[in-house]
């Protein structure tokens, strides 16, 4: 009894990081397939943080992620209130009313994944005839990639409505997902406190990987109608235009994992500034060869210019996360150093 008391202290993150280590390595690898990379990450830090584990913390670990196996396998066959009556019968009233409410609460609007796995083309499709607030809120569940996709492709009023929404949005409340639940015709339960969504950051994630042109007609749109938000959503966002600022060694660095073919295409619809910022930094003979090639370029689409640039800025953010560069902006100007 003591071990279990002990277990119900911990947080959610917690429990998750003692119930791996009571299972071992092995069986633990093979639930980590089914986690996002954040939530491995945050139960990755809290098994650094446990140290040696009482054997009796280590059962109750076990015993309570079988019980809450159990009450999923009810839920599927007939609900919730089928699976508190059968929980009430085996396990006593108080224990089955504490794992259904931490039941509800582990779905956390989770229907809305369903959308993740939905063809772009689909989605744009539906939500071209949905409210902004109703973009908005579903753009909350899409990878950035995904609601990139979204807002090029919707009318320029309606993709403004949409981010200026989305960026606004903190928590939602049930009767909002309820609502939606309903638009989406969704049989699954979003009963649930209002949850962290979107934000600031969360719409310059997006806004990063829709490409110059809807990038910039969004923003403007923005900012007339909230010109506060749309210079703090621009402040998060690193565009290519924004390599300027980089020194010459980081620009040599990231330049080493772009391909000349890439990095002639990328320079197509740049400032001349910044296309010898660029060339400056790579070979003198690969600089000639690029030039030579920009000169007799015939017309390309836009688009496939922004898409060779956004490769680029994938290749800094992946160099900013591993470490070998460190993105930051000086309080005096907002330029962009590494």
């Amino acid at each position: 009894m003591e071990g279990t008391d002990k277990f119900r202290e911990l947080g959610g993150a917690q429990r998750a990081a003692t119930f791996f280590v009571s299972i071992g390595p092995e069986a633990a690898s093979e639930i980590v397939k089914f986690l996002e990379p954040t939530e491995i990450e945050e139960i990755a830090r809290e098994i650094i943080k446990l140290g040696n584990l009482p054997t009796a913390v280590l059962q109750a670990a076990e015993d309570d992620f079988y019980e809450m196996a159990i009450a999923a396998d009810y839920i599927k066959e007939g609900g919730l209130s089928y699976a508190q009556s059968l929980l009430q019968s085996a396990l006593g009233e108080v224990k089955a009313l504490d794992i259904i409410k931490r039941i509800k609460s582990s779905l956390q609007i989770r229907g809305f994944n369903v959308l993740k796995n939905v063809d772009s083309n689909e989605l744009l499709s539906f939500l071209q005839r949905e409210h902004p607030q109703t973009i908005a809120l579903v753009l909350t569940q899409l990878s950035p990639s995904q609601a990139a996709i979204i807002i090029a492709n919707l009318p320029s009023d309606i993709a403004k409505e949409a981010m200026l929404r989305f960026a606004r949005m903190e928590r939602v409340s049930p009767e909002n997902i309820a609502a939606v639940e309903q638009v989406l015709e969704s049989r699954i339960d979003f009963s649930q406190m209002g949850s962290k969504l979107g934000g600031v950051k969360a719409a310059a994630d997006i806004l990063n990987l829709t490409g110059q042109s809807v990038e910039k007609s969004v923003l403007t749109a923005l900012s007339v109608d909230a010109p506060e938000l749309s210079a703090e959503i621009k402040n998060l966002m690193f565009v290519f235009e924004d390599v300027i600022h980089m020194d010459d060694r980081s620009i040599q660095k990231v330049l080493r994992e772009v391909d000349n073919k890439d990095l002639t295409l990328a320079l197509k619809a740049c400032t001349p500034d910044l296309a010898e910022r660029l060339l400056t930094n790579i070979s003198s003979r690969a600089a000639e060869m690029i030039r030579e090639e920009l000169e007799y370029m015939p017309p390309v689409r836009l688009r496939e210019v922004e898409e060779v640039q956004q490769k680029i800025i994938d290749i800094i953010r992946r160099l900013e996360d591993e470490g070998q560069i460190y993105i930051t902006k000086t309080a005096d100007e907002g330029d962009m150093m590494v």
